[in-house]
């Protein structure tokens, strides 16, 4: 009697404000998708397309397996030279910025998407925050027929998860890279998936330091660089997100969307 087909991991296609925030936040889920046939990509939401910023972005989609950049265009909220005469990704209109996204999710049709979770991770970051609240409208609105008819056939993603940070996981956080001011977590009991991608963490580390620029200037790819290989796996070694649970999802029998 022949063996039934192992069921395909699901295709996964990351959001995030920033470049770096793909690899930091979910470089483990994505090199993992990726080396098991998936495909996978990232939608940034910030930084024009001809900065310095994009190309230290597609070197590290190329260590992770995730394709070209796609990229919203919009100003960093800090930084309005990352997108020369655009406005800034908080002050867009948020009928626009979802409409945008739709056009991506519609054209890469994932089965899961991967966002910031509510907080906008442990930094809080407004860009962060605001990119939760366009990927949670954009992934229910590309389903819907009714929702901008002119940018594509509806498509609707089977599962959206967001990236997140246990309570449980912050004192480690902070013995290794030393105290910050306040940081978000949330509930151990929140998360419903917790990753262990310490057999990518080469790839993670590696699409990390490829933002060279914030690796020169210290942010927390400079600090990941100044790490030890046991501290950097101890920071990075287990990624952790929650089943975002406003819209119906298909279930998945006998694994997680994930592949915890």
């Amino acid at each position: 009697m022949a063996l039934p087909e192992p069921a395909p991991v699901p295709s996964l296609l990351a959001v995030f404000a920033h470049p770096d925030d793909e690899s930091l936040s979910a470089g483990g889920v994505l090199a993992r998708h990726a080396a098991a046939g998936a495909r996978t990509g990232v939608v940034t939401a910030t930084w024009a397309a001809d900065t310095w910023r994009a190309a230290e972005l597609a070197e590290a989609l190329r260590i992770l397996g995730a394709g070209e950049p796609r990229m919203l265009g919009y100003a960093d909220a800090r930084f309005p030279p990352s997108a020369p005469g655009c406005e800034r990704f908080c002050d867009a209109p948020l009928d626009e910025a979802v409409r945008r996204l739709v056009v991506h999710i519609r054209e890469f049709r994932p089965d899961v998407v991967v966002t910031h979770d509510a907080y906008g991770g442990l930094s809080g970051h407004p860009d962060h925050v605001h990119t939760h609240r366009v990927t949670v409208l954009a992934t229910q609105a590309a389903g819907l027929e009714q929702m901008y008819p002119d940018v594509g056939a509806p498509w609707q993603p089977r599962a959206l998860y967001l990236a997140t940070h246990p309570h449980s996981a912050v004192s480690a956080l902070r013995d290794v890279i030393g105290g910050r001011e306040v940081v978000y977590s949330v509930p151990d009991e929140q998360v419903t998936a917790t990753v262990d991608v310490s057999p990518w963490l080469a790839q993670k580390v590696a699409a990390v330091l490829a933002h060279r620029s914030e690796v020169e200037r210290g942010a927390a790819p400079g600090v990941i660089a100044g790490l030890q290989p046991g501290l950097q796996e101890r920071l990075l070694g287990t990624e952790w997100y929650i089943r975002h649970t406003s819209f119906a999802c298909a279930a998945v029998v006998g694994q997680t969307e994930l592949t915890c």
